[in-house]
């Protein structure tokens, strides 16, 4: 392991930060580069624009369909906008997820006794407290990154949810990618809620050992005999592992925890949390990416074949074709739903395949190829990004690539993942494995 410093990096939002250090695997530079590295341009360059050029989201189509009295959102004294504003942005309610640290925005209504609970799909997250003042809401614009909202929670006539660029005094730092992005991270907490940070926090995605994951956050479901953060605060803090017990990782839902009327379910899905994991970063790799080579055509000196630029491409597919997964030691099992709900989503090929098939034994997916490549995000890429991303996968998945890295990919593992995007991909070349 290595500690990093981290920069710029506070609690709001929707994910557990802290202001001191962060615990990572240690990587080469070539593939955590974009970790380490300042955005080439700014957020007013003019190949950004970040706050200045009008976003083309979700959260600004509804807006202009309230101003226009097209849409009127439904206010409830239980939880507000936020089931009308969840089936508007298309946000299935199994995708819940509970954290319990006295972090973000609201931290002060937040606890292990009232959680902010956690909403997502491919682009959107919305966030829920409580009897709290706002909802709280990040979309990732397809060329924009991240921006952030909030919602007032009083009935009103044409509610607006108002961009709120003050977020990114945390979501704007090296833990993002230097871009707006989101922050996933895993802390030890009190008793209370209040984080320790004396004693570490660890930043993850798909790449950190389940025994680093969910420090703040309540967890559902089965990790077999594997460990977990979730569920648990420190008691002892000569030995805050100890907080970790067969009472903490083994939940079938949170009825037994605290008093979970308000919220829309009783759960915060394991599967939901690793598929956030992976998401979260996934979408920062494409921001910066997308912005570093937007920059780069705008200033006439786009080299894709060598140097920085060859580098982050490549660390952008090997994180999409899941290169660096840390393996399950065991079976894991859902409690909301949210694993057949989201399986069911395709787009499937001719076999009946699907990128978003989950195989939850010894990984995350079936078929190790994130299905975040048919994201927005993915498709606003610059051409000779996706050119380049494109050409770099088939170099994996066809084995032209001899790196002993890529080894864990079997042949049948490549061969479907060819198959899948050749026939689920449109733009994808005609030469592509």
């Amino acid at each position: 392991m290595t500690k990093r410093k981290t920069l710029r990096i506070g609690f709001a939002g929707f994910v557990i930060a802290t202001v001191f250090s962060i615990l990572s695997h240690s990587r080469s530079a070539t593939t955590e580069q974009l970790s380490d590295t300042a955005f080439s341009g700014s957020l007013d360059h003019p190949a950004i624009q970040y706050g200045n050029r009008a976003p083309t989201d979700r959260v600004t189509q509804l807006n202009r369909k309230i101003a226009n009295d097209q849409l009127r959102l439904t206010f409830t004294q239980t939880d507000g906008y936020l089931r009308s504003l969840l089936a508007e942005l298309r946000i299935p309610v199994e995708s819940q997820i509970m954290v319990f640290s006295k972090t973000g925005i609201q931290g002060a209504l937040t606890g292990p006794n009232n959680p902010r609970a956690l909403f997502f799909n491919d682009a959107v997250v919305v966030g829920y407290v409580r009897g709290a003042p706002i909802l709280e809401i990040a979309e990732h614009d397809a060329e924009q990154g991240v921006s952030f909202y909030t919602l007032d929670q009083t009935s009103q006539t044409y509610p607006a949810l108002v961009r709120r660029d003050t977020c990114l005094s945390c979501h704007l730092s090296f833990n993002s990618l230097d871009v707006p992005g989101f922050l996933v991270r895993s802390a030890f907490v009190a008793s209370d809620g209040r984080t320790l940070p004396q004693l570490g926090s660890y930043l993850i995605d798909h790449r950190s050992p389940l025994d680093q994951r969910w420090g703040g956050y309540y967890v559902t479901g089965s990790a077999g005999s594997m460990r977990h953060m979730g569920n648990a605060t420190v008691k002892d803090f000569e030995k805050p592992e100890s907080m970790i017990t067969d009472e903490t990782l083994h939940l079938k839902s949170l009825e037994s925890t605290f008093d979970t009327r308000g919220y829309p379910t009783n759960q915060s899905d394991i599967v939901a949390l690793m598929v956030f994991d992976h998401q979260a970063r996934m979408l920062n790799l494409l921001t910066r990416v997308g912005w570093e080579v937007r920059v780069a055509l705008y200033e006439q000196r786009l080299n894709l074949s060598e140097g920085f630029l060859h580098d982050a491409i490549n660390e952008l597919a090997d994180y999409l074709l899941f290169t660096d997964e840390v393996p399950l030691a065991g079976p894991v099992r859902g409690s909301s739903g949210f694993t057949e709900l989201f399986s069911a989503q395709g787009p499937r090929d001719s076999k009946g395949r699907s990128l978003r098939q989950l195989d939850l034994e010894t990984r995350l997916f079936r078929y190790p190829c994130s299905y975040m490549v048919y994201s927005n995000a993915f498709d606003a890429l610059p051409s000779e990004a996706k050119a380049a991303i494109y050409e770099r996968m088939a170099d994996i998945l066809s084995g032209r690539d001899k790196n002993p890295r890529y080894g864990r990919f079997s042949a049948v593992d490549r061969q479907a993942i060819i198959e899948i995007l050749r026939d689920t991909k449109k733009d994808l070349p005609t030469t592509f494995g």
